[in-house]
Parts: C-alpha cells; structure tokens; sequence
C-alpha cells in the first residue's frame, strides 16, 4: 500500500477567521499551524484530529486556485491530502495507472512536505494531494 495515512482533508472557506471560531466552538478544535503558502497564494491553518489535520484554506490573491473555487463553487470540501512515503513513487504510479497529474513532479508544500497534486478527472472526481513529510 503506498498510501500511509490520511494526512488532511481540505475545506476551502471564504473567512477564515470566521472558520477558524466555528470549529473551536463546535468542536473545541485549536489551531496547530498556521501558514501563508505565497506559491499557491493560500492561507491555512491546520486542526489536528488523531494524527491527521482539517485543513481550513482561503485565497490571499485573486489568481489563486482557492479564490477560483471559492468564486466558482463557494465554500466546502476541497481536496483529500494522503500521507506518503515518497511522493515522486506514489505519483508515478498514479500516472501509470491512468491518473492525470497536476503537478509534473512533486514540489515544496506548507510545513516543509513535498506534494504533488492529481486532477480530479483522473481520479474518480476528487482532488488528490499526495503529501511525503
């Protein structure tokens, strides 16, 4: 199995100040890292649950992918990150097994991970993130 964990499940919110509360009030959920990923031009902050994360994710400029979606499809369920051990194995796998890569190869993501992103279409309609600590 190349898949280790489940490593993050990702909703994208407009306010995330406002996100941020209701998850503390509903659930008792602290922060445990927050980050402004200016590649991806996204801001997140990370609940931890178990040994994996909800990950609340806003755009912070109008070209971003989130700012997009959220334009687009408001607010809800993002992507599914899963944990591996080494992202450019798992993503060439993908590939061969018919998956259609966002990412041509894995790059810097927020908390020093290596991702790589596979396009809904080629993955039962769900955005993937593959992400290697």
């Amino acid at each position: 199995m190349l898949l280790t964990e489940i490593d993050h499940v990702a909703i994208a919110v407009n306010d995330l100040e406002a996100a941020i509360a209701f998850y503390q009030t509903a659930f008792g959920a602290e922060v445990e890292h927050r980050e402004i990923v200016e590649r991806d031009g996204v801001e997140e902050a990370l609940l931890k649950v178990a040994e994996s994360y909800v990950q609340l994710i806003t755009g912070v400029r109008e070209d971003s992918p989130i700012t997009k979606h959220l334009a687009k499809r408001g607010e809800g369920l993002h992507h599914i990150g899963y944990r591996v051990d080494d992202c450019a194995k798992v993503l060439e796998a993908m590939v061969a097994a018919g998956a259609t890569p966002i990412d041509a190869e894995p790059r810097p993501g927020s908390r020093g991970t290596t991702v790589a992103f596979i396009h809904p279409k080629g993955a039962l309609g769900t955005l993937i993130e593959l992400v290697q600590e």
